[in-house]
């Protein structure tokens, strides 16, 4: 199992979830993340898109509102880390929805480690 590791770019701590481990598909997989991010202070959760659940992509499965809110209940920013341009382009809603996530500060889709350091980096 890969750990987690704690990086600090920006001075913005970020829980960076290693490759292996649970997936995350539902809020009990969410809360799970978020007491580890609440365990060593850090502000924001990146996941690698290979630990994401297919169903979070199917946004009619409830999944993606359903771990969204409780990242956003707990003030814990969500990053998914990884190529997803195959499941959007299949998806009109998720294409939508990744669109205005990324718009706002709560959930990001990033390609990758320096693309989400790029985001978090002061105006």
């Amino acid at each position: 199992m890969t750990a987690n590791d704690l990086v600090t770019p920006h001075g913005v701590k970020v829980l960076v979830c290693g490759a292996d481990g649970r997936e995350l598909s539902g809020g009990d997989t969410a809360l799970e993340l978020i007491g580890d991010a609440m365990g060593c202070h850090a502000e924001v959760v990146a996941v690698p898109v290979d630990r994401v659940a297919d169903a979070f992509f199917t946004l009619r499965s409830g999944v993606a509102g359903d771990v969204v809110q409780k990242f956003a209940n707990y003030r814990i920013r969500l990053v998914v880390v990884g190529d997803i341009t195959a499941r959007v382009a299949a998806s009109e809603a998720l294409r939508d929805f990744v669109r205005e996530a990324n718009r706002g500060d709560q959930v990001w889709f990033v390609t990758d480690r320096p693309e989400l350091e790029q985001r978090l980096a002061p105006a």
